[in-house]
């Protein structure tokens, strides 16, 4: 299983989403599910209910593929990297808007940047010799 740097980073990286997304339940008392304002992580990150969830979900999907098999790792890299790529420039547009369900903040946005840019790089970088069929 190590010895593929998707399924390791896909592993390493859904634990880790899973555990901020059970902690942002801890600040997020008094936040409504979908508030554009909430609680603070480790007193940078902003949450509220929704973007707890999607943590978990999120962490859930890359701990599976992770654990499943090289090509759902690597598919599972790339999904999970290119939608954090796309929330990542929504992100600059809804920090401070209505539209902000997820109550996103400018460190939110620089960490989805950077999970975008290592999950990206380690999806199609390695372990070329699989092939994925990701949409």
């Amino acid at each position: 299983m190590t010895k593929s740097p998707n399924r390791l980073l896909a592993i390493v990286f859904g634990a880790v989403y899973l555990l901020v997304g059970l902690l942002g339940f801890t600040v997020t008392g008094g936040v409504d599910f979908f508030d554009t304002e909430g609680g603070l992580l480790l007193g940078l990150f902003e949450v509220n209910i929704f973007h707890n969830v999607a943590h978990l979900l999120i962490g859930g999907a890359l701990l599976i593929g992770g654990l499943s098999s090289v090509r759902a790792a690597k598919g599972a890299n790339i999904t999970v990297g290119a939608a954090y790529l796309l929330l990542g420039i929504v992100g600059l547009f809804l920090v401070g808007s209505p539209a902000n369900i997820l109550a996103i903040n400018a460190a939110d946005n620089v960490l989805h940047f950077a999970s975008a840019a290592v999950l990206l790089a380690v999806g199609l970088g390695v372990d070329k010799n699989v092939r994925t069929s990701v949409a």
